[in-house]
């Protein structure tokens, strides 16, 4: 990890930058979990105040851990924010570790996605001791059954959450 302009970097790709969320991310944050455009396969969209308390307690307050964690994506040429990148267990089953993303709608369409999975990938090979990585997503978002297949992830089953069928994806570290 470095610095640029104080802010921890993750990882890098050509034009994006992965780094830690700050106590000067709110906005950013809500501007993409509070979206419920950007929310529609992922969860239920959240209030400003629901985004604030989760980004302090659960983001800011988490204790540090060495390869996971919830990140912001910022455009290099404009600094611009373009929405965040996550290493995590995956929600109802804690012994699988999921990649995942969410970009906000000004950056969807420009490869965006598939430039951030692709080197989130070589993030998990190159700096976790994990042997596999999972990708979750609802059976009918076919723009991230594509960018993920584009990356290199296989279909690895289906799960029924509620009344949504989702898509498992997995990625062996030596494959």
């Amino acid at each position: 990890m470095h610095q640029r302009s104080n802010q921890r970097v993750v990882f890098e790709t050509e034009r994006l930058i992965v780094r830690h969320f700050t106590a000067d991310d709110h906005d950013n944050y809500f501007a993409l979990h509070g979206d419920p455009v950007v929310m529609q396969y992922i969860r239920p969209a959240k209030t400003r105040e629901e985004c604030y308390a989760f980004l302090n307690e659960f983001v800011l307050g988490a204790a540090p851990h060495p390869f996971m964690g919830r990140w912001v994506v910022n455009e290099k040429c404009s600094g611009k924010f373009v929405g965040s990148f996550v290493i995590i267990p995956i929600p109802d089953d804690k012994e699988k570790i999921q990649l995942g993303y969410s970009l906000v709608p000004e950056f969807w369409g420009k490869g965006f996605a598939t430039e951030l999975t692709k080197e989130g990938l070589h993030y998990f090979r190159t700096q976790t001791p994990l042997e596999e990585i999972y990708a979750v997503t609802e059976s009918p978002n076919t723009a991230s059954k594509n960018v993920l297949l584009k990356a290199g992830f296989q279909p690895a089953g289906n799960r029924k959450e509620g009344e949504k069928e989702l898509l498992l994806f997995m990625v062996k570290r030596n494959s």
